[in-house]
């Protein structure tokens, strides 16, 4: 046998104890090795998705995260990453169970957000505006690096072991997950409008204000062009002051 298949025989069972013994291996030896493994992946989603875990009795998460240790292909040791490999088993490879709430894949997306935020770098290129002279007619505009825009069907926000809506809401839910001038991960939750231009605006690298203005007129022209432009500015200068909105500095 190759060292390649003694490694494999070992990571397979290391995955599923339901398999032969690796040869040469002893059982008590093989136990700590997977106790080992599957404790830190268990340890690495259980923190990152805490509310998700807390609608599950014990042996329910235990067999949800048995099945993602046995099942997914996990090339990261990266806490973040680990995260995200979870999620991406939800989205494409886990098939639900009957204890599985409806929700599961929003509300995971919406704690893995959090954890994106929490450790996302600072845009050297991007400052916060000042606030004694927040001249936002004339700056590049951008949406910080430390904040993402999500939308769900489900009330995600207030989801807890004794709230766990059975079905979706009767419209959209839009938010912004932002870590503040005190590191602090915050959730702002949008009105339509509000969503839609800073969804705009995050596509680009910065956008400009008369051209921001430009497109909210083509996209509510029903709206008065100087209405628009008055709500637009209090709504920027709003999320300037909340560190979601900043000020582009580079070429």
């Amino acid at each position: 046998m190759s060292f390649f298949e003694v490694q494999q025989n070992f990571m397979d069972y290391i995955k599923d104890p339901s398999l032969p013994l690796p040869e040469g291996v002893e059982a008590r030896r093989m136990k700590i090795y997977r106790e080992l493994f599957f404790n830190n992946v268990d340890g690495f989603v259980s923190n990152a998705f805490p509310v998700l875990k807390s609608l599950y009795q014990e042996q329910q998460w235990q067999q949800l995260i048995q099945n993602f240790f046995a099942t997914h292909d996990c090339d990261t040791p990266i806490f973040i990453e680990i995260a995200q490999e979870f999620l991406l088993f939800l989205q494409t490879e886990y098939q639900p169970r009957e204890e599985d709430p409806a929700f599961i894949l929003e509300l995971a997306h919406y704690e893995w957000l959090e954890l994106v935020v929490a450790v996302a770098q600072e845009d050297k290129e991007q400052q916060l505006i000042d606030k004694k002279q927040p001249d936002l007619q004339s700056i590049k505009l951008c949406v910080s690096a430390t904040s993402q825009i999500a939308q769900y069907a489900y009330d995600v926000q207030h989801i807890s072991p004794e709230h766990q809506p059975k079905a979706p809401g009767d419209t959209p839910q839009f938010f912004c997950i932002y870590r503040d001038i005190d590191e602090e991960v915050n959730f702002l939750q949008l009105n339509p409008l509000t969503a839609q231009v800073l969804a705009y605006i995050a596509q680009y690298e910065y956008v400009e204000f008369t051209l921001l203005i430009e497109w909210l007129v083509q996209t509510y022209s029903h709206i008065d062009a100087a209405t628009l432009e008055q709500g637009c500015l209090q709504l920027l200068a709003e999320l300037s002051e909340k560190g979601i909105i900043k000020h582009f500095i580079g070429q």
